[in-house]
């Protein structure tokens, strides 16, 4: 027979951290369909994003709902019921219900089992006034030790990256004031050395401003509390799509200056080429050309890559 003891409560605070999980991250989409993710098994390799798995979540929760009601309350047995990740079956009275770890949930240890125990009573035995469950096999991946190393580990690496780009923002910004200031330093090579620095200083402030705004927590309980309702609960207020917009502007521009980095290292090659086979050609011609460039075909592709993105795939 398998036991349970007051200490498996703490599997309930594990099930509230995948849902969160889930959808700490989905702050930065429009969601225009409920349906659109069907249930299915999770490839491992392809893995899902955040907004997939919430919708794969909620899908496999309205078909459950539709199957508890058609439960016979009659029935003496432990009544069926959605727990926020799993639908459970009717539980026979004094065996523990087995179900395997929902092959949906993407981080889940698909190999091991969940456990729930019905009483005599035709009641699911109950801990603290809280149905008993036992997912410590699905949740291996969120035991203290490895949740918390890889919070660590996170944490330091966003440190670290963060003093990087604010040392790189600096040294660049001082490099920029001594080729303005200096009249002798002032041609057209050194022009093109200020707009890579622009470039890279944008995209450091970019990723500041990233940070703050796509990795915000703001949501998290929305859309858990969206999982996590009460059973009879089918409907789901009406999520206001604009307050996303300033999230995907934020992303936009990331990925822009981004690009604009790669852009401006293609014309300084583009440079020393002129000067070794078109010296006769004025240099001053061409800073138009390069700065076009180095701009604006990144612009370029980055619209058309936001107008199909909010086309086709605004939802994902």
């Amino acid at each position: 027979m398998l036991q349970f003891q007051r200490g498996d409560l703490g599997e309930f605070s594990m099930v509230n951290m995948v849902s969160a999980r889930a959808a700490a991250l989905w702050i930065c989409v429009q969601v225009s369909s409920w349906s659109s993710v069907a249930a299915q098994q999770v490839d491992p390799e392809v893995g899902l994003t955040a907004q997939e798995q919430v919708l794969l979540l909620y899908d496999i929760k309205l078909q459950c709902l539709q199957n508890i009601s058609e439960h016979d309350p009659a029935d003496e047995v432990c009544a069926p019921g959605w727990d926020g990740l799993i639908c459970w079956p009717r539980g026979s009275l004094g065996t523990v219900t087995k179900v395997s770890c929902p092959s949906y949930v993407y981080d889940f240890n698909h190999n091991g089992y969940a456990y729930r125990k019905c009483d005599v009573n035709g009641s699911w035995v109950l801990v603290e006034n809280r149905t008993w469950v036992n997912y410590s096999e699905c949740l291996w991946f969120l035991t203290p030790g490895k949740e918390r190393g890889k919070r660590d580990f996170f944490e330091r690496l966003h440190i670290m990256y963060t003093v990087g780009y604010a040392v790189s923002f600096s040294s660049l910004l001082v490099a920029i004031f001594i080729i303005g200031y200096f009249r002798r330093l002032h041609c057209t090579r050194n022009y093109i050395h200020m707009h890579l620095f622009v470039s890279f200083m944008l995209r450091a402030i970019s990723i500041f401003v990233k940070d703050r705004v796509v990795y915000a927590n703001g949501g998290v309980q929305q859309y858990d509390a969206m999982l996590m309702d009460d059973i009879n609960t089918v409907s789901i207020s009406p999520l206001d799509k604009t307050q996303y917009v300033g999230c995907k502007i934020t992303v936009l521009l990331f990925i822009y200056f981004l690009a604009t980095n790669y852009y401006w290292i293609l014309v300084e090659g583009l440079y020393l080429h002129s000067l070794i086979f078109m010296a006769f050609f004025s240099d001053s011609k061409y800073l138009w050309g390069f700065t076009l460039i180095g701009w604006g075909v990144p612009a370029l592709f980055v619209s058309a890559w936001a107008i199909v993105r909010a086309t086709l795939a605004d939802a994902r």
